[in-house]
């Protein structure tokens, strides 16, 4: 049996542990000065402990994966040069060397009630697979995300912009093929898309796509993009869109008239990301609580739009506001008697026909979303967003 070995950081000391091979253990347990441990009912050998001092070499193995200690006794095992296959990632680089695959099954905590993955979950997994292609590339630094570049000059990434486009969830147990590559957006911006796909079938589930800026660590401000961080990351830019970009519409600015709203969240410890603001997962959790119980029930999330503003802090309380257009009440938010004004609006051929239901039900519901942060003078904008809701699917297509 191969040895493993693994070693652990402590303030005020650091210790080399090494776990022995059975032929090892068997010899320690002959020896009376090693008596064995009973562990439910079984025997085991002490661990033998060696201080790094006695250890020569600075690196070790940890399951099988290389593990760099450096002077100050710090675990650091990103890659420093690209790597083409990431076996524990189950990760692939593709796209003649510059995009990422990632297979992912999908697991129990990241269903709902209808062994579908939620949205949280799904954008949970674009943010892994992101970070896993820049781990991949080989010029990932010590941030959340940011280049070696970015780490001399004090620079992080952050979204300003996404768009998520969902066709069917994949359900539990599924194994699903991410996708990931990025490009330019301007002069001083990247995009980053996706593409959510079944194994399987290779039918696709979701599109995404975003755009990110730089932002200084220290002064929180916004920056252009150095010239040798352009260096980096440009040889890994390609001309494909997984959203076919249109004219963006413009999402309005809710006020305190908007008829949904939530105005005591509160972030928590766990909310922050290594950038130590709330990441923008739990923005999205703010803004779906506003949605009626009657839509989260019959509806599922078709699409999701997201402008980003400023960020947000562990102190700041935010107000959660949200706006549905008109055609909510033909979906059970609002008494059925409201919609006869709205059936005689409709076209001749709908009414006459025999699909009025159909037609009704089958409609999207949207709704325009604002998060903010609640001040006595001024409410600063966190995030602007409009969400798109379809009938929920009765049937599982693509499911075995």
């Amino acid at each position: 049996m191969r040895t493993m070995v693994a070693t652990f950081s402590y303030p005020a000391s650091t210790y080399f542990v090494r776990s022995c091979s059975m032929r090892e253990n068997y010899d320690q347990l002959k020896q009376p000065v090693n008596t064995g441990i009973r562990t439910n009912g079984s025997f085991r050998s002490p661990i033998k402990v060696e201080t790094l001092g006695q250890i020569p070499a600075t690196t070790s193995t940890t399951l099988g994966q290389a593990v760099t200690i450096d002077e100050n006794c710090l675990r650091q095992n990103i890659p420093t040069k690209k790597k083409m296959v990431d076996p524990h990632r189950q990760g692939l680089i593709t796209e003649g060397g510059v995009g990422y695959r990632q297979t992912i099954v999908i697991r129990s905590y990241e269903v709902g009630a209808d062994k579908t993955a939620t949205l949280e979950s799904i954008l949970n997994l674009l943010q892994e697979t992101a970070l896993n292609h820049v781990w991949m590339s080989g010029l990932l630094g010590d941030g959340f995300g940011a280049t070696h570049g970015m780490v001399r000059n004090d620079l992080i990434w952050v979204v300003s912009r996404m768009q998520v486009l969902i066709d069917y969830y994949p359900i539990w147990g599924e194994v699903v093929e991410i996708d990931t590559w990025v490009g330019a957006s301007g002069k001083n911006g990247m995009r980053r898309d996706w593409l959510i796909r079944s194994q399987a079938t290779g039918h696709i589930f979701a599109r995404a796509t975003s755009t990110w800026v730089m932002m200084n660590r220290k002064t929180r401000r916004l920056s252009k993009m150095p010239e040798e961080v352009r260096a980096e990351v440009a040889p890994w830019f390609i001309e494909k869109q997984a959203i076919k970009e249109d004219a963006q519409e413009k999402i309005v600015k809710l006020d305190k008239e908007a008829k949904y709203m939530n105005s005591d969240l509160k972030p928590k410890r766990s909310d922050l990301d290594m950038n130590q603001h709330v990441n923008n997962v739990k923005y999205v959790r703010w803004m779906l609580e506003t949605i009626p119980d009657q839509i989260l029930e019959g509806h599922q999330l078709s699409s999701i739009t997201l402008e980003y503003r400023r960020e947000c802090g562990s102190s700041d309380i935010v107000q959660s506001l949200c706006e549905p257009e008109d055609d909510e009440i033909l979906h059970g938010v609002v008494e059925p008697d409201y919609c006869t004004n709205l059936l005689n609006g409709l076209s001749s051929d709908i009414v006459n026909g025999s699909g009025v239901l159909t037609y009704l039900e089958q409609r999207p519901l949207r709704y325009t979303h604002l998060l903010q942060i609640r001040g006595d003078k001024q409410n600063d904008e966190i995030v602007r967003g409009r969400t798109t809701w379809k009938r929920k699917i009765v049937t599982m297509p693509f499911s075995t």
